[in-house]
């Protein structure tokens, strides 16, 4: 029997309880949910991914990265560690991911592993791309970009762009996010993963998320740019077990810019769900 290739993910498990799945955003890693971790893992087991090529993740051998090669990778890791009860806490990109994997295992006829699905300003219809992933996306330039330019020093000027108060932006944050961004490996995934985030069936995708009956939370920042507020307001429209909780005077990146107030909701939403 011709064994499965191993998975392009790097998994870092933490706590005991119901379990809880990470999902980061496009360029970063599971460094965003660290002011959450510590909190959450009292009571939940942690399984903290870095996506392909993210983070201490390997690049996958196809070279495929894609949000529904993610989402196929995150759902056998939820098959092979046999995860019940689990909630998706997807940010991002990884909000997507999220939307995509419950989707899947709806189809595999075992949406009953999920007891939940968080979304924080996760993508989910057609819209402008983000001008950093523009960027990224253009031949030669995303590649010339990072040969030039300390990652450090793009980091900066990315989170400043998708934050609402640039003053919640510190070194720590900045090295955290830059550190990864130092190997050639990582700097090509980053640039291939740009250029397939749109899947090409988005708007089929799309029409299929009220099929999603697990119950999901939606985080947004009330002055998200990224991935706009509407996008969460029609998702709470589509998802029929679903709910809406927007944060004031933050961007997009809640666990970063309001971590104790977004933390709340969250384990708010766990409680109900019993996650």
């Amino acid at each position: 029997m011709k064994l499965p290739p191993p998975l392009p993910l790097d998994v870092v498990r933490r706590g005991e309880g119901p379990p809880l799945v990470f999902l980061h955003g496009f360029g970063a890693s599971r460094f965003t949910f660290r002011k959450w971790a510590d909190a959450l893992a009292r009571e939940h087991a942690l399984h903290l991914m870095d996506l392909f090529g993210c983070g201490a993740a390997p690049p996958p051998a196809d070279g495929r990265y894609g949000p529904v090669e993610q989402a196929e990778a995150v759902v056998r890791y939820v098959r092979e560690e046999d995860l019940r009860g689990a909630t998706l806490i997807g940010h991002s990109l990884g909000g997507g991911v999220a939307l995509l994997v419950a989707l899947r295992l709806g189809d595999l006829g075992e949406a009953d592993r999920l007891a939940g699905l968080v979304s924080v300003a996760g993508p989910a219809y057609p819209q402008a791309i983000p001008r950093y992933i523009g960027l990224a996306r253009l031949p030669l330039l995303g590649a010339l970009l990072f040969a030039v330019a300390r990652p450090e020093r793009i980091v900066r000027s990315v989170l400043d762009y998708i934050v609402f108060d640039k003053g919640t932006v510190d070194d720590e944050q900045v090295e955290g996010y830059a550190a990864p961004l130092r190997t050639r490996v990582t700097r090509r995934a980053l640039i291939r993963t740009a250029r397939q985030i749109v899947p090409g069936n988005l708007a089929a995708l799309a029409a299929r998320f009220p099929e999603v009956r697990t119950p999901a939370l939606l985080l947004w920042g009330r002055h998200d740019h990224i991935i706009p507020l509407w996008v969460g307001e029609r998702l709470a429209r589509d998802l029929p077990r679903s709910r809406l909780e927007v944060i004031e005077r933050c961007g997009h990146v809640p666990p970063e810019e309001r971590p104790e107030e977004s933390l709340r909701v969250v384990r708010e939403f766990l409680a109900e769900v019993g996650g």
